[in-house]
């Protein structure tokens, strides 16, 4: 994992977990795929954060890049995720993928939503 300032980071484990996902649903090979990361109105504190598999990039997107892995996000879910890092855990009280977002005040127990 390589620190960028003004970036989204994602850890070694996420991204191994994001290829191999992608490999599940036959788009691992396919460079037009790239992983969208978002931020949505919801959850318990107020925002929440979304992924998904995307192949159709915006004109505001912001493009990122680690290890072969593209992460895009909206020009306006950035402004909440700048410097976050994707991670994953799988350990015995693993919660999947998670986000530590420096520019969160408060977040949920779940993990899934956050308030700035």
């Amino acid at each position: 994992m390589t620190a960028t300032e003004n970036a989204i980071i994602i850890s070694d484990k996420a991204r191994a977990k994001v290829q191999k996902l992608m490999d599940e649903a036959g788009i691992g090979n396919d460079p037009s795929y790239f992983l969208r990361v978002g931020v949505v109105g919801g959850g318990c504190s107020g925002l929440s954060y979304k992924m998904d598999f995307d192949n159709e990039q915006k004109p505001n997107d912001q493009v990122f890049e680690s290890d072969g892995l593209k992460v895009v996000t909206d020009l306006k879910s950035f402004l909440y995720l700048v410097n976050t890092e994707l991670d994953f855990s799988d350990g015995l009280n693993g919660k999947g993928f998670f986000f530590n977002n420096p520019n969160a005040s408060r977040s949920c127990g779940c993990g899934e939503s956050f308030a700035v």
